[in-house]
């Protein structure tokens, strides 16, 4: 009987020899690589499409760009700092930064308002309760455009029934001009943020609420706590987290708002914020430069905005 020899670069038994200084791969190294697989292409994808542009933003910002001369800027131009000090210096940009933080913090605050009334009424089984959850998320899910102008036609002086109602019921004297008057624009269009977006805080807060345990607040109601009391020590605590998660990602979008106020007023009448004066500078001065200096202007303000409230809520949490 006759043997082969051994095939080169194998050992007798067959097993490849290891590598001097190369160690088996781990079970966890081998679920790293295969995770870093996975996400590579995501991450590909979000690098395109907001990194790229955020850079690009930037670099923007620090250049004299207009519309006309956008295609023969290159990435290192020559910068300058001259963008930022006109933004920062032209009239107007504290009223707007002002209006922007109202207008912010006042759809933040109402949407979470009516979303977690909206909760604690449909919490409770009831006749009908699937309907009205369902109806709860129209405002959400419609198209703006149709929920702009829907407000539109209800507010205007001549033909919308607030002011028809108020003559009748209320004794107006005259028609009020809701969207056009400098004292109730603003309030207006803080409305329309808040009833628009409370949805999105009342799914969060309901989900919430249905997870509380029922023996907490059936201990209190034996105890002889009223309802009020109840919902302070009990529900609201548990809601805490909650709602401060709500009210950073609702002020985060509502600071960065443009379609919903630019569709109501244009940005007359006292409701200018930040992003329909970027829109502004973009389309009426065509100077590209400018605007990009005040879209990262705004990102910076709303930095330091996040940071100041998610330091202080932190603070508050450490202390309880």
């Amino acid at each position: 009987m006759t043997t082969t020899a051994p095939e080169a670069g194998r050992s007798p038994t067959g097993e490849r020899p290891r590598r001097p200084g190369r160690r088996p791969l781990t079970l966890r190294r081998r679920e790293s690589r295969a995770g870093l697989a996975l996400v590579t292409p995501t991450l590909l994808v979000v690098v395109a499409v907001i990194g790229i542009p955020i850079v690009w933003t930037v670099v923007l910002a620090f250049q004299r760009v207009r519309l006309a001369t956008l295609r023969r800027t290159g990435l290192f131009g020559e910068l300058t700092l001259d963008n930022v000090d006109r933004v920062l210096h032209t009239p107007g940009f504290a009223d707007t930064l002002w209006t922007t933080v109202v207008y912010s913090a006042g759809g933040t605050a109402g949407s979470i308002l009516v979303g977690l009334v909206a909760a604690l009424v449909v919490r409770r089984p009831f006749r009908g309760r699937t309907i009205v959850r369902a109806s709860m998320l129209l405002p959400y899910v419609a198209p703006v455009v149709a929920m702009t102008f829907v407000w539109q036609v209800m507010l205007d002086p001549q033909i919308g029934f607030v002011n028809d109602w108020g003559r009748r019921f209320l004794g107006w004297d005259a028609p009020v001009p809701f969207l056009s008057q400098e004292s109730t624009a603003l309030w207006t269009v803080i409305a329309f943020e808040a009833w628009r977006y409370f949805p999105f805080a009342f799914l969060f807060l309901l989900a919430r609420l249905q997870a509380v345990p029922g023996e907490l607040e059936e201990a209190a109601r034996v105890d002889g706590a009223t309802p009020t009391q109840r919902f302070r020590h009990i529900l609201l605590p548990q809601l805490m987290p909650v709602i401060a998660l709500i009210g950073v990602l609702r002020f985060i979008m509502t600071f960065n708002k443009f379609d919903d106020v630019y569709l109501l007023t244009g940005g007359s009448a006292g409701t200018e914020v930040v992003s329909v004066r970027v829109y502004q500078f973009l389309t009426a001065r065509t100077d590209i430069g400018a605007a990009a200096a005040q879209a990262v202007v705004l990102a910076v303000v709303l930095i330091v905005f996040v940071a100041i409230y998610l330091r202080f809520f932190s603070g508050r949490r450490e202390e309880a």
